[in-house]
């Protein structure tokens, strides 16, 4: 017998052990077609705003934000800014954009109020808290690395409650424009 063939043999045991417990069981980010999980989550002003709920309205712009890595994210600035600059055209479409900011819950109220500092958020625009990444972890967009939070994502929910449109970055860049935001809206 090979005296390597043992030690191969635990090589495959070990990696097929790895797969059957690894990702494959962890959430995944709801994809076009499906329905959106539901979700309930406190607006900076403490108000809860229930998905759901939200969607009988009129379509939902739900923008998953990286909170505060250690800073605050100046693409996440810039996105939420390009979002503001064209709100009359989501709200010239009936929708209403939920901006998610993820993060720790001991300082994220602090956190989120620095970063909405100096901005007018539109009557629209809610800016929502995601304590301890509740929301990020069931949506599957947990960047769980050192100084990072969530993935950058943004989802157009109708008002069926079904994903019109769905991007994930994988990276600090790549994330939806607004033109791609407003063109999956409803006419």
């Amino acid at each position: 017998m090979n005296p390597k063939l043992p030690l191969f043999i635990f090589g495959i045991l070990v990696a097929t052990a790895a797969l059957s417990t690894g990702r494959a069981s962890e959430p995944t980010p709801p994809k076009v077609g499906e329905k959106s999980p539901d979700f309930t989550l406190k607006s900076l002003a403490g108000i809860d705003v229930q998905l759901s709920k939200q969607v009988r309205k009129g379509p939902v712009v739900l923008v998953v934000l990286r909170g505060f890595p250690g800073y605050q994210c100046p693409l996440c600035t810039l996105q939420v800014g390009e979002l503001i600059g064209k709100s009359e055209m989501f709200t010239s479409k009936q929708a209403s954009v939920l901006l998610i900011y993820p993060g720790p819950a001991a300082d994220l109220q602090k956190r989120a109020r620095e970063f909405v500092a100096g901005k007018n958020l539109p009557k629209n625009f809610e800016l929502l808290l995601d304590p301890d990444y509740s929301f990020v972890n069931r949506y599957g967009l947990r960047w769980d690395q050192p100084n990072e939070t969530a993935y950058p994502s943004a989802f157009v929910i109708g008002k069926d409650g079904r994903i019109a449109f769905a991007k994930v970055s994988l990276s600090h860049g790549g994330r939806a424009r607004v033109s791609e935001l407003l063109a999956a809206l409803p006419q």
